[in-house]
């Protein structure tokens, strides 16, 4: 049998219990200077966009909310707009940077939805290519991804840069 070495992943397998007591990763991440610089995107007074930690594909995206907000009808109506321009202009700037064949964009609300972090809003946006899936989540539980965050942050980085 062929391995499969991707050791990126024991930092996800770990912290899935550790994260709980740690507050808010969203928030965390735009108070933290260090993470911030190399994974967020763009961010208004209102909202931001930032790489998925644990990508689905190469340039898995975030659109949040900056205020710490758990509930959709809870949000203000400036809120949802800036996150709808970001949403927007997260979709633009991958085409431009990888040239994906579409896209899947969603919101998980509340933990029974899927939602893996709840109490902090966030829409996913993951570019697709045909024949992006194989067997590996199905049997092995584990998502091969041909790109490093670092790499996909450099495509991405100079799509949001200056508005």
């Amino acid at each position: 049998m062929d391995r499969l070495w991707s050791p990126w992943r024991m930092e996800y397998i770990e912290s899935a219990h550790d994260e709980q007591d740690q507050g808010c990763v969203f928030c965390g991440l735009l108070e933290d200077a260090e993470e911030a610089a190399t994974r967020v995107l763009d961010r208004t007074g209102l909202a931001f966009v930032a790489l998925a930690k644990y990508p689905y594909n190469p340039g898995h995206l975030l659109v949040l909310p900056v205020r710490h907000v758990d509930e959709l009808e809870a949000m203000t109506e400036d809120e949802h707009l800036e996150v709808a321009r970001l949403l927007q202009r997260s979709i633009r700037a991958l085409r431009e940077a990888a040239d994906p064949h579409g896209f899947n964009v969603g919101l998980n609300l509340g933990r029974a939805a899927g939602a893996g972090i709840p109490e902090h809003l966030h829409w996913h946006v993951v570019p697709r290519w045909g024949g992006d899936t194989n067997f590996m989540p199905v049997v092995g539980q584990t998502r091969v991804l041909p790109e490093l965050l670092d790499e996909t942050f450099a495509k991405l980085r100079p799509r949001f840069a200056g508005g």
